[in-house]
């Protein structure tokens, strides 16, 4: 079996599950408690959350953990709202994840405004899109880069000019985090969402990067866990599992960079050389490893079915969106021409998948078009 789809989800690491087996067997305490049984637990969560905010160039005081990428966008574009009138606005990108487009659609049936900045056919927003709003938003959020087609976007500039707007800025890096160099500092950004089992970590679990946490109203009430934020008795073993994972992946990003873009390169090659009849969406800039590709006059539910009952696991999108065989929201965003967007497929690469595997994903593609 062949696995590329690395974007919906990655092999958990083997040093990431031998570091949270303690706590889920011996070491179990509840770290909220006072007791030395609890210690080790304690030691631990304080530990994790100094490790993952040296990972992206933040005070420990800035990382709250929650349950995944989805709960920490919900978090902010949910309830920084929903702690303000409805005169609170938004602004996001047409080609965000449904973890932020959904909870949007909530705060519109509210009463609340939101303003859909385009892309252009490579999936960039332009900082322009942002300074020619009339009213200014209240938050901005654009993902770091799209799990769709890959692109990355221009966050530094569309920050600065956010914060020029005098609007918070929100980044769901989601798709970013453990494969790019990511220093929140230098980019400014107010909020940033990550979650573990995109680089290597656990499901279930993620973290909430925010610049000040006291602009945050708390998401889940009971407890004074997560500074009385995010209520609920920490899970552990798996914020271990992913401290350990993303200080491994961020120590062995160019590595692993240059390994999937051989990967990549592999592949594309096979497939241009072939002759087959396809474009490669998203920007030259764009995740490592992440390939969209369409086919003209193919249906990608049909290539991904084929393509499974060869042994190859790949994705026709979001993985959130699979039971939805309408066009990609992303796809229709960027233009891309009527004649290839059914045909689309995403493989994505990991740092464990091999250039014989990206081969045979490319003879595959080659006898499945020739068909």
């Amino acid at each position: 079996m062949i696995y590329a789809d690395n974007a919906a989800t990655t092999k958990l690491d083997d040093d990431a599950l031998n570091a949270m087996l303690p706590f889920l067997r011996d070491q179990y305490g509840n770290a909220s408690q006072p007791y030395s049984f609890s210690r080790s637990a304690k030691k631990a969560l304080k530990e994790a959350r100094e490790t993952i905010a040296s990972c992206i160039s933040a005070n420990p005081e800035q990382i709250l953990f929650t349950s995944c990428g989805t709960e920490s966008d919900n978090w902010v574009i949910k309830e920084l709202a929903l702690s303000h009138s409805a005169s609170w606005r938004v602004a996001v990108s047409e080609i965000e994840h449904h973890a932020i487009l959904n909870p949007c659609k909530q705060l519109e049936g509210l009463g609340y405004k939101v303003d859909y900045l385009g892309v252009d056919d490579k999936g960039i927003v332009d900082c322009a899109e942002i300074i020619k709003l009339e009213t200014a938003p209240n938050l901005v959020s654009i993902m770091f880069a799209n799990n769709e087609i890959g692109s990355i976007e221009p966050i530094k500039d569309l920050c600065r000019v956010a914060h020029k707007r005098e609007s918070l800025f929100h980044s769901d890096a989601v798709q970013a985090i453990g494969h790019l160099k990511i220093d929140v500092q230098d980019l400014d950004v107010d909020f940033l969402s990550a979650s573990a089992h995109k680089f290597n970590g656990p499901k279930g679990v993620g973290f909430l990067y925010a610049k000040n946490p006291n602009l945050l109203s708390p998401f889940i009430c009971g407890g004074a866990q997560e500074y009385g934020l995010r209520a609920g008795t920490e899970n552990i073993a798996s914020i271990v599992g992913m401290s350990v994972a993303l200080k491994k992946n961020c120590e062995e990003i160019e590595k692993n960079k240059c390994h999937l873009q051989d990967l990549e390169h592999a592949l594309l090659h096979e497939l241009y050389n072939a002759g087959l009849n396809f474009v490669r969406n998203g920007a030259e800039n764009h995740i490592p490893g992440n390939i969209s590709l369409s086919f003209k006059d193919f249906e990608g539910e049909a290539l991904l079915h084929r393509l499974d009952l060869m042994g190859i696991s790949v994705s026709t999108g979001s993985a959130c969106d699979s039971k939805n065989i309408q066009v990609s929201h992303v796809l229709k965003a960027i233009g891309l021409d009527k004649e290839y967007t059914k045909g689309t497929i995403r493989i994505t690469f990991g740092k464990g998948n091999t250039i014989d595997e990206a081969m045979a994903i490319a003879d595959a593609l080659k006898k499945i078009h020739d068909v």
